[in-house]
């Protein structure tokens, strides 16, 4: 267990707390969460986990700038389209295996399979977030799920933790947007 997981962890579930209020820090201090797990994740060699957390971070920098700005994302919170849910699973479907194959064959990763289907299902899921759509949660909690185990093999036990609580708070998240739906 080293620092980088235990900040990393620390500043991640601060900044799930300050979403859950919708408060403009939840960019900076996810920020801060991305940066100590991503030294977590190239220790680890959890390649994917790392690719994930570069498009995150991305995704917080520009999330943050719209936030400061006053932009705040349109629509309503709604169900995906059939068609939006076919393209979802085939994203995961057909991502997992390229990914994979990829880090099993150019990198020395740890667990190049199951990193690829956890870090491609909580993209996916990020693209459903970002639109509003409830499925978003279901994609969320497949890839805590399964990354708990990913984290407990690579003896990450404080990262392991953070995903039983973001479990939680996906709960909390579909209960509250099932009601809005």
């Amino acid at each position: 267990m080293s620092g980088f997981e235990i900040f990393g962890s620390f500043f991640g579930l601060i900044s799930i707390w300050l979403t859950v209020r919708a408060s403009v820090w939840c960019w900076p201090t996810g920020i801060v969460s991305i940066v100590f797990l991503l030294v977590t994740y190239f220790e680890a060699r959890l390649y994917a986990d790392m690719v994930n957390y570069g498009v995150m971070l991305a995704v917080s920098i520009w999330g943050w700038i719209l936030w400061v700005r006053g932009i705040q994302g349109t629509g309503r919170i709604r169900f995906a389209s059939r068609g939006a849910r076919l393209v979802s699973v085939a994203a995961v479907a057909i991502g997992t295996p390229i990914m994979g194959f990829l880090f099993s064959r150019y990198t020395d990763a740890a667990l190049p399979w199951w990193d690829s289907l956890v870090n491609v299902l909580a993209l996916v899921a990020q693209v459903l977030l970002a639109r509003k759509l409830v499925e978003n949660w279901i994609f969320w909690m497949v890839s805590d799920v399964i990354a708990i185990g990913v984290y407990l093999a690579k003896g990450l036990y404080v990262v392991a933790g953070l995903y039983v609580v973001f479990i939680v708070f996906c709960v909390l998240g579909i209960r509250e947007w099932l009601a809005k739906a």
